[in-house]
C-alpha cells in the first residue's frame, strides 16, 4: 500500500497510524482471498470428482469390449471376415494377444481414472459419449480410488481443469480412430500371418431344415413288434416316436432295438441314482459350471489288467465275476462299468502308425498288436504269421487255406445268383477269426460286417481292425446282435463255432431276424462234409431245424483245393410255408425270443422286395418310403432322403476333401458317430475308405434306410463304450451329436472313449452348436490334441482336431 499524501484530509499522521491501517487493509485482503479461494477450490473439487467418476466409467466401458467377447469364439469377429470362416489353427496364439489387449485396456482405464501422473493428457468418456481433454497439471495429491473416495478426500486435491477447447476434442478424436485403426491393422496382420500356411478352407454348413426339425420315425423294425391276438408277430410299419420317447429313452426299451428289454432298461429309481452318482462325482449332466472346469482337465492312464487292450464293457472284471451262468457265453457280452470310465489307455511298447491300405491288408506292424497267440495255433491255416516286425496275413482261413479270393470265386460258381457286388452287397460275416474273407470281399465291390468275441483266439478282432477291416467285437449269446431285422443280404459262417442246433435253434433263429427275406445263409463246417458221428448228428439237427424254419437247402458244393464244402440256404421270401407248417415248432412268438419273424406281405412293407442292384440302390429312396411318411427332419420321407443326400455330397465336396487339411490317402476305417441316413457315407463312396454308421439308440430308427442302400451300421449309445478295441479308427465324425448326448450323460466320458478308439494321427470332425465346440475344444486341447477351429456363417461350430501320440505320465 502507498503512503497518503500531506494535503490529505485530517492533516499529518503518525507512524503508528499507518501501521494500524496496514494490518486492518491486509486481514480484509487475506480474508477475501481466503474466501475466494475456498469457493474456487470447493467448485473444483466436486468437477474432478464428477470427472474421475466419469473416467472410470468410460475406462469399464474400454474393457468390456473385450470381457464381453466368448472365449475363443471368434463369432463377434465373423461377420468382418470371409463366410467361410475364421481359421484358428493356432487358436492358442491369439489368446496372449486377447490378455495383452485386456490388460492394456485396463492400464488405460486406470490411468484415465487419475492416476497422479503429471503432464499427461487424459482420455474422458462421458456418460453421453462426448470425448473431453483433461490436462491436470497439478494432480499431485489425487488418490487412486474411486469417485466416493475422491469426494471424501476433495478437500485435499487442488486440481486445476484446463479450459476445453473444440481444437483439443477434434485432435483428440482424430488421435483416438488413428490409435483404433492400427490396432484393427496389427490384429488384421497377425490373424494373416497365423493362417498363411493353411489351405484355403470352405465350410458349408447344416441348413435350418436339417438343425430345427424334429426327428420323427421313418422306417419299421421287426425288433419293434406288436402281438396280435393269436399270438403271432405282426411286423411294425412307419413306426413313429413322440418326442417324449425320444427325449427319454432309457424308460422306453423300444429304443433299445438290439438288446434285451429287460435286462437294459432303467426303471425311474435306477435313474435318479444315476444322477446322484454323476453329481457327486462332480460331473453332472449338462452342467454350465462344471463344463468351465474342462480348461486344463487332468486325464490319468487307465489301471486294468486288459493294459493297452482296454474295452470297458467288454473287460468288466466285476461284473463277470458276478454272473453265475456262463452256458449262453454271457461272459462274453458287454457289461459296462456303471459310471463310465474317464482314463486313457496307454499305447502299447513300440507302438507306430498303422501301414496304409491296402498294403495293410497283407501286414501290419507287430508292436501295434503284439500278440502270437494265433500265429502259433493258426498259422498253419494261414490266418498270421510273425515275420520280424511284421504280423503277415497270407489271406487264408480254416476252410479256406489257400486264400480268400479262391474261396469268394467258389461260392460265386456254386451259386450263380449271389453276383457278388451287384445282386449281393451287404453281408455279416460270423466267427470272423482276423476277417481276411471281408478284406477280400472288398475287390468284389461288398461290405462285410466281420464279428467275432474277445476269447481265447487272441485278439483276433484287433487283427481285422489294424488291417483296415470292418468288424466289431461281439458273440452270439443270450442278447439280440445290435442290428435291424431284414437288412443282410448274405450271412456267412466258416467253422463259426457257434452251435446252431441247440437251444431250440435260437441262434438260428437270431439270424433269420436279421437275415433279408429271400436272403441266403452260407455255412461252411465239417458237418457239411465228414461224417464222423458228431459232425452226423449236428447235420440231422441242423436238417429238421432249417426245415421248419422253412429255409431251402439250394445247394451243397465242395472245394476240392481246400478239401471242404459248403452249404447254401435260402430264407423264404413269402409266408406261405409257414403258413402250411403242420408242426408249429419253433412257434411264432415266445418270450425268449427263439421266434420267427413273418415275412411282410404288403407289398408296401420293407422286405417284400429286394433291393436295387447296386450302386443304384446307394442314391434312391426305399420303395417303402413313401411321401406319407414324414422323414428324420420334416419332410415327407423320399424328399429327405433326397435332401440328405444332395446335403452331404456338397458337405463332403467342398468342404471336407479339401478344406480341413486332411490327407484321405491315410484315412481307412471311418465312423459316423449319428448317423441319419448315411448321407456321410454315401458321399464318400468313391474314396478307398469304409463307414460305420453309428444310429443312436435314443434316436428315430433310420438304421434299415442305410442298410437298404448298401451301407451298413450299428446301433449304439454314446453313454457307453463302444464294443472296439483301442486304436481302430482313422476318422471320427460327430453331427450334432454331443449337444444331444449332454441332455443324458457328460461329455468327459465320450471324450475319453473318442481318444481310446482314435489312432494317433486319426482325425476327429464335429459338427454343433457352438457353446459345445468351444468345450470340446478345451477338452481336446487338454488331450494335447492338435486342435482347428473354424466358426461358419450361421454360429454353428466346426472343430477338425488330430490325436498326438501324448499320453499321461504313470
Amino acid at each position: 500500500m502507498g503512503a497518503l499524501s500531506k494535503n490529505s484530509r485530517g492533516g499529518k499522521r503518525g507512524p503508528s497510524f499507518f501501521s494500524w491501517t496496514s494490518t486492518i487493509t491486509i486481514l480484509i485482503f487475506i480474508a477475501f482471498c481466503a474466501f475466494g479461494i475456498y469457493i474456487l477450490t470447493s467448485s473444483a473439487s466436486s468437477t474432478a470428482a464428477q470427472r474421475r467418476s466419469d473416467i472410470a466409467l468410460s475406462s469399464d466401458r474400454r474393457a468390456s469390449r473385450f470381457d464381453l467377447k466368448e472365449p475363443k469364439s471368434a463369432l463377434d469377429d465373423s461377420t468382418a471376415q470371409s463366410e467361410y470362416g475364421t481359421s484358428e489353427e493356432d487358436s492358442s496364439e491369439t489368446q496372449p494377444q486377447r490378455k495383452n489387449e485386456e490388460e492394456e485396456a485396463q492400464k488405460q482405464g486406470d490411468k484415465g481414472s487419475g492416476s497422479g501422473i503429471e503432464g499427461q493428457e487424459q482420455i474422458e468418456h462421458d456418460a453421453d459419449g462426448t470425448v473431453e481433454e483433461n490436462n491436470d497439471s497439478q494432480n499431485q495429491e489425487q488418490s487412486q480410488v474411486d469417485g466416493t473416495v475422491a469426494d471424501e478426500e476433495s478437500g485435499k486435491s487442488e486440481d486445476k481443469l484446463a479450459p476445453e477447447t473444440e481444437q483439443s476434442q477434434d485432435s483428440t478424436d482424430r488421435r483416438i480412430d488413428e490409435e483404433e485403426e492400427k490396432q484393427k491393422q496389427e490384429q488384421a496382420e497377425e490373424e494373416n500371418g497365423n493362417t498363411s500356411h493353411q489351405p484355403e478352407q470352405q465350410i458349408e454348413e447344416v441348413d435350418g431344415r436339417i438343425e430345427n426339425q424334429p426327428e420323427s420315425q421313418v422306417v419299421d423294425d421287426e425288433t419293434r413288434t406288436s402281438k396280435s391276438d393269436d399270438g403271432v408277430i405282426n411286423p411294425a410299419t412307419s413306426l413313429s416316436f413322440s418326442d417324449n420317447q425320444l427325449e427319454n429313452p432309457s424308460k422306453s426299451g423300444n429304443n433299445r432295438p438290439q438288446e434285451n428289454q429287460e435286462a437294459h432298461s432303467l426303471n425311474e429309481e435306477g435313474w435318479k441314482e444315476n444322477e446322484e452318482e454323476q453329481q457327486q462325482s462332480g460331473i453332472s449332466k449338462g452342467n454350465p459350471s462344471n463344463e468351465a472346469s474342462f480348461i486344463g482337465y487332468e486325464w490319468e492312464l487307465c489301471n486294468v489288467t486288459a493294459g493297452a487292450d482296454y474295452i470297458p464293457c467288454l473287460d468288466n472284471e466285476k461284473a463277470i465275476k458276478k454272473l453265475h451262468n456262463f452256458k449262453n457265453y454271457q461272459h462274453r457280452e458287454r457289461h459296462c462299468p456303471e459310471e463310465s470310465p474317464t482314463c486313457l489307455v496307454p499305447l502299447p511298447k513300440g507302438y507306430k502308425r498303422s501301414i496304409e491300405w491296402p498294403r495293410s491288408r497283407d501286414k501290419i506292424w507287430y508292436n501295434n498288436v503284439p500278440h502270437t497267440k494265433l500265429a502259433e495255433v493258426k498259422g498253419h491255416q494261414n490266418w498270421v504269421k510273425v515275420d520280424g516286425e511284421y504280423l503277415t496275413f497270407p489271406g487264408g482261413g480254416t476252410q479256406f487255406i489257400h486264400g480268400a479270393l479262391h474261396y469268394i470265386d467258389f461260392l460265386q460258381q456254386s451259386l450263380r445268383t449271389i453276383a457278388w457286388g451287384k445282386h449281393t452287397r451287404v453281408i455279416l460275416d460270423v466267427g470272423c477269426g482276423v476277417a481276411s474273407f471281408g478284406g477280400y470281399l472288398f475287390d468284389r465291390d461288398v461290405i462285410t460286417m466281420s464279428f467275432a468275441p474277445k476269447d481265447e483266439h487272441e485278439a483276433q478282432v484287433q487283427f481285422a481292425l489294424e488291417r483296415g477291416i470292418p468288424a466289431i467285437s461281439a458273440v452270439m449269446g443270450s442278447q439280440r446282435l445290435p442290428f435291424p431285422s431284414k437288412v443282410f443280404d448274405l450271412i456267412h459262417c466258416a467253422r463259426c463255432r457257434v452251435p446252431w442246433h441247440a437251444d431250440g435253434g435260437m441262434l438260428l433263429l437270431e439270424l433269420n431276424r436279421v437275415l433279408r427275406p429271400g436272403g441266403y445263409f452260407v455255412w461252411s463246417a465239417t458237418p457239411v462234409y465228414q461224417k464222423l458221428k458228431e459232425d452226423l448228428e449236428i447235420w440231422k439237427a441242423m436238417s429238421s431245424l432249417t426245415k421248419s424254419m422253412c429255409w431251402d437247402l439250394v445247394t451243397i458244393k465242395k472245394d476240392k483245393l481246400n478239401g471242404v464244402a459248403a452249404a447254401i440256404y435260402r430264407k423264404p421270401s413269402s409266408n406261405e410255408c409257414y403258413d402250411n407248417r403242420k408242426n408249429q415248432s419253433p412257434p411264432m412268438y415266445i418270450p425268449l425270443k427263439a421266434c420267427i419273424h413273418r415275412v411282410p406281405a404288403d407289398a408296401s412293407e420293407r422286405g417284400t422286395k429286394w433291393p436295387m442292384e447296386w450302386p443304384q440302390r446307394l442314391k434312391t429312396p426305399p420303395y417303402w418310403l413313401d411321401s406319407s411318411q414324414t422323414g428324420f427332419y420334416g419332410k415327407p420321407a423320399p424328399l429327405d432322403f433326397k435332401s440328405d443326400y444332395d446335403h452331404w455330397k456338397q458337405i463332403v465336396t467342398k468342404s471336407y476333401l479339401n478344406g480341413l487339411g486332411i490327407n484321405w490317402s491315410k484315412i481307412r476305417n471311418v465312423m459316423d458317430m449319428r448317423a441319419v441316413y448315411g448321407g456321410f457315407a454315401a458321399a464318400l463312396k468313391d474314396m478307398k475308405i469304409w463307414v460305420m454308421n453309428v444310429v443312436n439308440t435314443d434316436s428315430s430308427d433310420t438304421l434299415p434306410v442305410i442298410y437298404e442302400r448298401g451301407l451298413f451300421g450299428i446301433y449304439h449309445d454314446w453313454c457307453e463304450s463302444f464294443s472296439t478295441y483301442p486304436r481302430t479308427y482313422d476318422l471320427l465324425h460327430a453331427d450334432q451329436l454331443f449337444s444331444k448326448l449332454k441332455e443324458r450323460c457328460s461329455i468327459v466320458p465320450v471324450m475319453a472313449e473318442i481318444d481310446r478308439i482314435m489312432r494317433p494321427g486319426g482325425k476327429l470332425i464335429v459338427r454343433d452348436e457352438s457353446t459345445v465346440t468351444n468345450e470340446l475344444e478345451s477338452l481336446l486341447k487338454s488331450l494335447h490334441w492338435e486342435v482347428q477351429l473354424i466358426f461358419s456363417k450361421d454360429n454353428k461350430g466346426i472343430i477338425a482336431a488330430e490325436k498326438s501320440d501324448w499320453r499321461p505320465e504313470t
